[in-house]
């Protein structure tokens, strides 16, 4: 079996009865054996056998233990290993915790180690091949207990034979191998002693061979193993035969890397014993590092990379590196070297690299003739001896011992030096640096930051490639002279020398140069062929920089507060960021046009350059452009045919703007309120907006491919600028003239040009005739007419009589003019349109749809005649066939319930129905309508004049009861009377109450707040006001705590989101029926109606004039006269709250 077997192990023999007499004394004897012993792991120890010969064992024993003899042979491997019981789920939950503690009395009782022995002799009987977890312990591992390197392990006496070891604490810096990876070399003379290649089963007359086979190749096996770290290894080690020999190979054993791990004398003698060609060795954070280099030193003679750390170093051990002849490369960091006086000298011909890191020691002597590389980094040496001719590399950094000659002496010793690092030196004078520049003529790289004794001056190194002056106080502008001598030059970096006020430098291999935070820096002159990188920042003072480079390709000065000239000769420049550069004058722009030095500029970032007034720009590389935040610009003049993409966010007092031509294919300019005078000539633009501003008078738009133009509340735009751009805009498709009120018909008449307009709107104009519409645009799809007040019924005689255009399928009439009769021939005799908005025509009587003169099955109607007379059921139902899928009777305030129920009888399409402002509409019930329809998918949205919504509707408290008041809302509103709707019906809870009329209240406002959208702007209203003498500033006391000043329709969606709030909020406005109101609900509802009244209040006295215009202020009047008798009804307003509209209220209270 021992032949073929992959991984075996013997175990047999009865159950014992425990230990022999004076268990108790061996037991403290191994105890302390084990402390000085403890290595890599804690599942076994090993003990010389010399120092104890074992006892006999006791017949009662499970494993025979044979007297041991060290071996140097045989260490770490099974030969050198001790035998122990398998492990038990007991012995791992309750072992002792320490190592010394491992091994348990004697006195733990027989009966157990025989029930142990019976179960083990079951368990391997029925056992099934299978291979184990790396950290699972197995009965052929626990009985193979020797150590592989850092596994300790020990000959126990037989009294110790119950000892178990507890596996689950393994601490993290101590390498936890459970199996011995040296193979046996010989043959086991004992027949009774363990061995890893052989399991033999007693306790029955069958036995069974436990084999396992892995199927990978060596050389596969040898590639994955490749990969791991020597505890990885040794656990993989210990899964079978195969592995153990793969991972034990001398290319895995090369670097041994035991840093911050504890390892034990003998298993480190061990391992270096095994393998001697050992490269490299870290025992950086090892107790004892210097004993384990030391005993094991023959055998390192291979060793080229050593790594020491923490600990004392004597200067036996310097002397003892002689013996490693190929080592090149020392390192010892955080340590104390010498002893007593605390002296040493390293000494050592081989040696190409020497880091003495953060140590401690009075006096460091470095003798090493193939020397090139020393550092001595932050340590604390007073003295330093050099001897290395060939040293190429020098590191002082942070000797804050060493003196200026000391220094000095060290480094006039290497003639070769070519890198020094005396960072942080403080006692470094320029007396050094020349001697060292005389001494050291290859030196090209120099780091004397911290040095505040160093000026630089009268120092040549015209070899220096980089160099390092940060934090130089006695660097100043005479300094410059001596950098630039150096014409090698390629890194500089000046950071925080507070005395420097200006840098001039020319130089030819200059690549990167740094300079932050120079509190005296005002002028920088660069000139390098092969400059690439500047960092410039927080040089408060700079003011003047020229730059001239054919590398640079970005260039960043961002807030240089004080700059204000700017020269560059850079012919890769690509991109410039100058954003929060305040100073910068109107003459920048010259650098970034053509000639201007920047031939190749696409990107450019002038964000917040308050004092560029006018900037005109002419570049034909330029692609992105970035103006946001000027707000003192007025003029803008940009010629760039590539620019792509502008941004002008701010640049609210832009008057002029020229854009000829520009490659940009949009542009929105709506953000430009004070613009006047307009130039665009972009071939490529298909969509220009211009909405918003209000005083654009002259307009010359060039743009052969625009698609769309919208030109709302342009309301100086005049007929020769439409005439212009239509002639030159022959692609429009979507023209947008809303409250343009200065064109004309001769305006109009130029739309002939447009042979591909579908859409144009004329909203909120001031057009009588509409002849030139129908003439020039026979091709038109929709048309808007909202709000034209001075249209009359003969204005539409040439689309129901003569045919005009033909292909109109939309229409919106609404909140115009237009009488009975022309709506009435217009819905009969236009048969292709679709879609017709009747919204608050005020002098529509009679609702005449679906004739049967009109084929247009599917065509949605809006009706909304405010203030209207009574619409008859009869005149609404005596044309059959309405088919309409959408209809709106919106601010129908006469209209009945029988009445809209005949109407929509009929209607067998119909599934959206608007009935909203309607108040003698039961809009809760509406079973009957549907019933009158026989369907049940009508759908109730909430619609405003625009056809949007300011937000989604409310519902009110659910329950019976919320439901009742509802209802009983809607019957008292319907009455006429205000006063009654308002007061508590009788037997009513107070809280119900005001809960179902917060809701409704809150609605309202919302709906006519959504009216006025579109007026009211940040732009138009910055300040949430009330008149001049009142101003509301918002806070919730949550998010927003302090109040704030924000723009009324910010301020109104902060009030909407927070009564939002209050609303979902259960605890507050229960939804459910014999849910009790909170004790401050009634001061909830107070804030809200109080902030709501703000709301009125803004309309009042900042929009009244375009409520009157649009003819909606009595619909505004009801809605507050209602809101004001409830709320002076319960006194939910105090009344120096109502001071903004006092007037209005009293007399609405006084007559009612």
């Amino acid at each position: 079996m021992a032949d073929r077997g992959r991984m075996k192990g013997v175990e047999g023999g009865e159950g014992g009865s425990g230990a022999g007499e004076g268990a108790e004394g061996r037991d403290g004897e191994a105890r302390e054996e084990l402390e000085l012993a403890l290595s890599l792991g804690r599942r076994g120890w090993h003990l010389p056998a010399a120092r104890r010969e074992p006892p006999p064992p006791p017949a009662a024993m499970r494993w025979t233990m044979p007297p041991h003899s060290w071996d140097h042979d045989a260490a770490g491997s099974s030969r050198a290993a001790t035998h122990v019981p398998p492990l038990r789920c007991r012995d791992i939950w309750h072992g002792d915790n320490d190592a010394g503690g491992a091994i348990e009395g004697a006195e733990e009782g027989d009966e157990e180690d025989e029930e142990g022995d019976e179960d083990g002799d079951r368990d391997l009987q029925s056992k099934r091949p299978k291979v184990r977890g790396f950290g699972e312990e197995s009965p052929q591992h626990s009985g193979v207990n020797a150590s592989f390197f850092g596994l300790e392990s020990t000959h126990f006496p037989g009294s110790d034979e119950h000892g178990h070891f507890k596996l689950s604490h393994c601490p993290e810096n101590e390498l936890d191998f459970g199996l011995s990876l040296f193979p046996n070399d010989g043959v086991n003379e004992n027949p009774g002693d363990g061995n890893v290649g052989d399991v033999e089963i007693s306790g029955g007359e069958n036995s069974e061979d436990v084999e396992i086979r892995m199927d990978l190749s060596d050389d596969l096996l040898h590639l994955i193993f490749s990969f791991l770290g020597q505890r990885d290894l040794c656990k993989a080690g210990a899964s079978c035969k195969q592995w153990r020999s793969a991972s034990m190979h001398e290319d895995f054993w090369k670097c041994l890397k035991f840093e911050n791990t504890r390892i034990s004398l003998q298993n480190f003698v061990d391992i270096c014993h095994r393998y001697q060609n050992v490269t490299y060795l870290n025992l950086s954070g090892v107790p004892h590092a210097e004993l384990l280099v030391m005993e094991a030193i023959t055998c390192l003679r291979h060793l080229k990379t050593l790594i020491m750390g923490k600990g004392q170093l004597g200067e036996a051990f310097f002397q003892l590196l002689s013996e490693c002849p190929l080592l090149t490369t020392l390192t010892v960091s955080d340590a104390s070297l010498g002893s007593g006086i605390q002296e040493v000298t390293v000494n050592h011909d081989g040696l190409r690299e020497l880091q003495i890191l953060k140590c401690r020691a009075l006096r460091i002597s470095v003798r090493c003739s193939q020397l090139q590389i020393l550092s001595l980094r932050r340590t604390g040496m007073a003295h330093v001896s050099l001897n290395c001719p060939q040293l190429v590399e020098l590191d002082f950094q942070s000797c804050h011992k060493l003196s200026d000659n000391a220094i000095r002496q060290a480094a006039t010793a290497c003639p070769l030096l070519a890198s020094l690092d005396m960072s942080s030196c403080s006692c470094v004078t320029d007396e050094t640096l020349r001697e060292i520049a005389n001494s050291c003529p290859n030196l090209s790289v120099l780091d004397a930051s911290n040095c505040p004794n160093i000026s630089f001056e009268s120092v040549r190194l015209p070899m220096l490639v980089d160099l390092r002056l940060l934090s130089c106080e006695g660097i100043t502008s005479a300094s410059m002279a001596a950098i630039a001598y150096s014409r090698l030059l390629e890194a500089l970096q000046l950071d925080n020398c507070s005395l420097l006020t200006s840098v001039s430098l020319d130089l030819p291999h200059l690549k990167n140069i740094s300079l932050v935070h120079l509190r005296k820096f005002a002028e920088l002159t660069l000139r390098s062929p092969v400059l690439s990188y500047i960092k410039v920042s927080r040089c408060s003072v700079l003011h003047r920089v020229s730059i001239t480079s054919n590398a640079l390709q970005k260039l960043v000065l961002q807030k240089q507060e004080s700059l204000s000239s700017l020269s560059l000769l850079c012919n890769n420049l690509i991109d410039v960021d100058l954003s929060d550069c305040e100073s910068l004058t109107n003459a920048v722009c010259e650098v970034f046009s053509d000639g201007g030095g920047c031939p190749l500029l696409r990107s450019l970032i002038l964000d917040n350059c308050e004092s560029l007034s006018t900037v005109e720009l002419n570049s034909s590389s330029m692609v992105n452009l970035s103006l946001a935040g000027c707000r003192s610009m007025t003029l803008l003049k940009l010629s760039c045919p590539n620019l792509q993409n502008v941004n002008l966010d701010g640049c609210d007092h832009l008057e002029r703007a020229s854009f000829c031509p520009v490659g940009l294919e949009s542009l929105n300019l709506g953000i430009c309120p004070k613009l006047s005078d307009l130039h665009i000539e972009a071939p490529k633009m298909s969509l220009l907006e211009l909405k918003g501003c209000g005083v654009l008078s002259q307009a010359s738009i060039n743009c052969p491919r625009l698609t769309s133009l919208d030109a709302s509340f342009c309301r100086k735009l005049m007929d020769d600028s439409l005439s212009q751009t239509a002639e030159a805009c022959p692609l429009i498709e979507n023209l947008i003239l809303s409250s343009c009120v200065s064109i004309d018909l001769n305006g109009l008449s130029s739309l002939h040009c447009l042979h591909k307009l579908a859409l144009l709107d004329l909203s909120y104009t001031f057009l009588t005739n509409l002849k030139p519409v129908f003439d020039s645009c026979p091709q038109l799809k929709i048309l808007k007419l909202s709000a034209c007040k001075y249209l009359s019924d003969s204005s539409l005689d040439a689309l129901y009589r003569e045919g005009a255009l033909p292909m109109l399928v939309e229409l919106d009439l609404s909140y115009s003019s237009i009488g009975q009769t022309a709506i009435e021939e217009l819905l009969s005799c236009c048969t292709n349109l679709v879609n017709v908005n009747l919204n608050g025509c005020t002098n529509l009587h009679q609702l005449v749809c679906g004739s049967d003169d009109c084929s247009s099955g599917d065509m949605p109607v809006d009706v909304c005649p405010p203030d209207s007379a009574p619409v008859r059921s009869e005149e609404i139902s005596e044309r059959r066939g309405w088919e309409d899928e959408d209809s709106a009777f919106k601010a129908c305030t006469m209209l009945q319930d029988e009445e809209l129920e005949s109407a929509i009888s009929r209607c067998s399409a119909l599934e959206i129905l608007n009935v909203h402002s309607c108040p003698k509409i039961n809009v809760l019930d509406f079973s009957r309508l549907r019933v009158a329809r026989n369907r049940q998918t009508i759908r109730y949205p909430m619609y405003t004049r625009n056809q949007k919504t300011f937000r989604p509707k409310k519902n009110a408290p659910s329950g019976n009861k919320g439901v009742q008041l509802k209802k009983h809302i809607d019957a008292t509103l319907g009455s006429g009377n205000l006063r009654d709707a308002v007061r508590l019906p009788p037997g009513e809870d107070l809280n119900e109450w005001l809960a179902v009329n917060t809701v409704d209240f809150f609605n309202q406002v919302n709906i006519l707040y959504g009216t006025l959208m579109e007026f009211c702007t940040p732009t138009t209203c910055p300040t949430m006001s009330a008149g001049p003498k009142f101003e509301y500033r918002w806070a919730d006391g949550i998010q927003i705590k302090k109040p704030i000043e924000v723009s009324a329709p910010k301020y109104v969606e902060y009030l909407m989101d927070w009564i939002e709030v209050q609303l979902d909020d259960e605890s507050i406005f229960p939804q459910k029926l014999g849910t009790p109101f909170p004790q401050n609900f009634r001061e909830v509802v107070k804030t809200i109606f109080k902030r709501l009244f703000r709301v009125y209040a803004h309309i009042y006295h900042t929009h009244f004039q375009k409520i009157v215009s649009l003819k909606e202020e009595a619909h505004l009047n009801t809605c507050f006269k209602h809101f004001t008798l409830f709320t002076w009804e319960f006194k939910l307003i105090d009344k120096a709250e109502l001071a903004p509209l006092i007037d209005l209220i009293e007399s609405i209270v006084s007559v009612c």
